[in-house]
């Protein structure tokens, strides 16, 4: 198996993953869009290149950040929050024009379990429960998961990660204090980044194409009593709910991951 991977997106995720599996011997090419961003990745050994996707063109040097990889890892959010009429779909349509020109042979696309729709049953979801949200958000990860797999020039694995935390980045901060938060009672579905690293590293070693992934811990707390007791542990400022409409949710369910990677889910929520 050729060695080299390159990660499109080294950011919060991105960066640590690189530096993982330049760990584990493998080499690694990773992109940025901010060439200050550079030195740090150098610094780290990994073989940094600023590349931006745009809804008309790739900008940057997009054919040596991909020159000689046989795996391709795509990790950038769609960025629709912040510019919600953007087209994040024609952006990867680009990218996968190029991945075909590179010769690429497995594409990892790291998505979200966010393209299941919430429910007041809070549906069990599964690998293979077709998605069905109606965000604009969800409608093009979708397309874009859909792309990938009807593309028969390289194999793809969909990786799709409930809400991602570490030690420094976790939801409860955001929402200490916080007042009138909607579905107290909705089950969360949470991973913490180290999972993640390694669910990708185990992904790779043993060459899992061509399947659809969910990848959450398996215990899912309401969402009211996680949040309050996180922030009453790290005498943060209570979360105030919303109990005036029925709460919407769902569970994800892992263990197709676990089962096809003999995984077990090391990093308690």
């Amino acid at each position: 198996m050729n060695k080299q991977i390159s990660i499109i997106g080294c950011g919060w995720l991105g960066l640590p993953l690189a530096q993982h599996l330049i760990d584990k011997n493998f080499k690694v090419k990773g992109s940025t869009t901010s060439s200050k961003k550079l030195a740090v990745m150098k610094e780290h050994a990994i073989e940094g290149y600023v590349v931006r996707l745009t809804e008309n063109k790739i900008l940057g040097n997009y054919a040596a950040f991909l020159a000689d990889s046989e795996t391709v890892i795509i990790n950038i959010p769609p960025g629709l929050r912040h510019h919600p009429n953007k087209n994040h779909v024609a952006e990867i349509k680009h990218l996968v024009t190029a991945i075909e020109n590179h010769n690429i042979k497995h594409v990892l696309y790291i998505s979200s379990t966010s393209v299941f729709n919430d429910s007041t049953n809070f549906p069990q979801v599964t690998a293979i429960t077709p998605p069905d949200a109606k965000s604009n958000t969800a409608q093009q990860l979708i397309e874009i998961e859909q792309t990938l797999q009807n593309n028969s020039n390289f194999s793809t694995t969909i990786l799709r990660f409930g809400g991602l935390f570490d030690e420094t980045r976790h939801p409860a901060k955001y929402l200490s204090g916080k007042t009138q938060i909607s579905n107290p009672e909705a089950p969360l579905n949470l991973i913490h980044k180290k999972d993640c690293i390694q669910i990708i590293e185990a992904i790779l070693k043993n060459q899992v194409c061509n399947v659809a992934l969910n990848a959450v811990y398996p215990n899912h707390p309401a969402k009211q009593t996680y949040y309050s007791a996180y922030c009453e542990r790290q005498n943060l400022p209570l979360p105030e709910f919303d109990y005036s409409s029925k709460s919407k949710g769902k569970i994800i369910n892992s263990s197709r991951l676990v089962a096809l990677l003999n995984y077990t889910f090391k990093h308690v929520p």
